[in-house]
């Protein structure tokens, strides 16, 4: 297994997938080509969704906590950020000064999940 992500718009539909070959079961590094991507459709950029190994109810890391914050501030709006383990999908938006951001499980699938997990190698 190994972490993959894809750029969602305000659609539901992918923009991007995002399955660099330096990802690893704990890493998925930013690049400058999903940059590109992220800045040359902010107009139509819903938010991002990244896998996290293993199963249960998934939370973002304090590494992804940083990067939703960097990338909102860079764009100048809020994003929806979806983590996803084998059986649970969550979406994590930012709340407010005190609370950062705020999670909840998410239903039904969105459409793009199971290609998402393909990308992540033994989550289908």
């Amino acid at each position: 297994m190994k972490e993959a992500g894809v750029l969602i718009d305000v659609n539901d539909k992918p923009l991007f997938w995002h399955v660099p070959a330096d990802r690893s079961i704990v890493t998925l590094p930013d690049s400058r080509q999903l940059w590109d991507v992220i800045w040359d459709k902010r107009d139509v950029v819903k938010g991002f969704a990244h896998t996290h190994p293993g199963s249960g109810a998934p939370i973002p890391s304090m590494e992804d906590l940083t990067t939703f914050r960097a990338i909102e501030n860079a764009l100048g709006k809020k994003l929806l950020w979806w983590v996803a383990t084998s059986d649970h999908i969550s979406s994590w938006y930012f709340f407010d000064q005190v609370k950062r951001y705020m999670g909840e499980r998410v239903a039904p699938d969105p459409n793009w999940l199971v290609q998402l997990r393909v990308y992540s190698g033994g989550m289908s």
